[in-house]
């Protein structure tokens, strides 16, 4: 009996032991902080901060977009977390939100620099950028750092390109420049476009993007060697977030996404050129025959010129029903999820779906265009509308009446349009930043491509009465019947 009490006593104190190590151990468990990527998971959300831009972010009629966000958007989807982005007003504004409540990261096409690296820590990088010099197009070109000797050299202040001019001062002892708060590189390209400033710096790519903006901001060469673009993630806390990033910038990478985004967002694809209109003469054989007749039912089923249809539906999806969008909106009249929902288009890809549910579409946008507007401007509007939302055309036409132009030509608000995308126009206006160039190059495409439509018609319709006319008997065949016959 001794024995069996001496037993059961060893036993609870071995149960007791192990439930004390247990509960240690659950407590310990309990009481670590968790990483920064289970920060991000646990509450379902990535926090991204950005810049407004047309390399970073914007919003138009189809929804948000930019390469920057495009980006985020893949990484949070990877995570299996909703994005949320924050654009800030300036680069520092952007840099010093990193690590605070509004940002676990940036995606603001930011520059890897050596300043930056002390109180940032960034991804592996994605591309790579130079610092151009850029001057007005009729002006001397400068050819290196000593012809800028007296000259007005602006560039945005705590950039990457502030950074490179301190350096080469040093080379330079005579190097001068202005650093102007609330800029963007696109003020700059206006202000060089419209000779306010001579020279200013800005990145390679954004002056690849937005350089038919402004044509006669040209470059003059660059003032750096490849620079790398990365994402910035706080110095504080630990690496779990930048290695998840990491690791799918790789896999991205080796995927050929990454490449296809790059293609799709940092190269400028709406002027219209020689190229882009032999291209299309090649679709009007190869891909209109296809879709010319479903064209023809659905313009008569609305009353609309088929032509006018066929060029829209050219301008969004290069007449290809599967065509699909880094943001998402797919089809023929590359329709957006939500649209497809409002106009009761089950399948996008289905291309008399999205033709008849774009057309609706872009007739409920017509509808909404202000009365007093008449056609032909009537139509104009409203494809620019269709393009880039109602929102921001009508800020251009607060910004076209501004000026005492005429808000209800569409030949005097499209010069309005661009301005958009400049900060000191965009932020006295009610829905902010829009790449206004697009509706511009989009109205401008879809007039020149029903142009080229309205011909094809025509001589198609004269080949066929050529082909469809009775041909006069030969002269040998004559005689008195066939002369009487005709």
């Amino acid at each position: 009996m001794l024995g069996f009490y001496f037993h059961l006593k060893k036993a609870t104190k071995r149960i007791l032991y192990g439930l004390l190590l247990f509960l240690f151990a659950l407590t310990l468990s309990t009481s670590r902080a968790p990483t920064q990527l289970e920060e991000v998971i646990n509450r379902g959300e990535l926090r991204v901060i950005t810049l407004m831009g047309s390399t970073t972010y914007f919003q138009n009629a189809k929804g948000e977009g930019g390469f920057e966000y495009w980006l985020a958007s893949a990484f949070a989807a990877s995570l299996g977390v909703e994005l949320k982005i924050t654009p800030r007003e300036s680069v520092s504004g952007a840099i010093v939100a990193v690590g605070g409540p509004l940002g676990d990261m940036a995606a603001a096409g930011l520059t890897v620099t050596p300043q930056r690296q002390k109180v940032l820590r960034f991804s592996e990088p994605y591309y790579e950028v130079t610092q151009k010099l850029i001057y007005r197009n009729g002006s001397r070109r400068p050819r290196d750092i000593e012809d800028l000797a007296g000259g007005q050299l602006l560039v945005i202040p705590q950039s990457s390109h502030s950074e490179r001019l301190e350096e080469l001062k040093n080379e330079y002892p005579s190097l001068e420049w202005r650093e102007a708060s609330g800029l963007e590189m696109l003020d700059l390209m206006a202000m060089v476009d419209s000779g306010e400033v001579e020279y200013a710096i800005v990145d390679s790519i954004s002056f690849q993007v937005d350089r038919g903006i402004y044509p006669r901001a040209r470059g003059a060469f660059d003032i750096s060697d490849p620079q790398p673009i990365a994402w910035a993630f706080p110095r504080h806390g630990d690496d779990s977030l930048v290695e998840a990033a990491n690791r799918f910038l790789e896999e991205y990478a080796a995927s050929g996404e990454l490449d296809r985004l790059k293609k799709r967002s940092l190269i400028q694809t709406n002027e219209f050129n020689f190229a882009g209109s032999q291209l299309f003469m090649k679709r009007v054989s190869s891909r209109l025959p296809d879709y010319q007749e479903m064209f023809q039912e659905v313009a008569q089923k609305y009353g609309l010129e088929w032509q006018l249809l066929a060029a829209i539906a050219y301008q969004e999806s290069h007449w290809d029903h599967k065509a699909t969008s880094p943001t998402g909106v797919r089809g023929l009249m590359m329709l957006t999820l939500p649209t497809a929902k409002e106009m009761g288009v089950k399948n996008r890809l289905d291309p008399r779906q999205s033709l008849d549910g774009g057309t609706r579409y872009f007739l409920q946008t017509k509808s909404r265009i202000p009365d007093d507007i008449s056609e032909p401007d009537r139509t104009w509007f409203a494809m620019a509308g269709y393009n880039i939302g109602l929102g921001h055309l009508e800020d251009a036409r607060v910004l076209t009446e501004r000026a005492g132009r005429n808000p209800h030509l569409w030949n005097d608000v499209k010069e309005f349009l661009p301005l958009l995308q400049q900060k000191k126009y965009y932020s006295t206006v009610k829905y902010g930043y829009a790449r206004g160039y697009e509706p511009v190059s989009y109205v401008r495409n879809v007039r020149h491509f029903r142009t080229i439509l309205n011909w094809h018609t025509l001589d198609e319709k004269r080949r066929l009465e050529r082909e469809n006319r009775l041909e006069l008997p030969n002269s040998s065949d004559w005689n008195t019947g066939s002369m009487l016959s005709l």
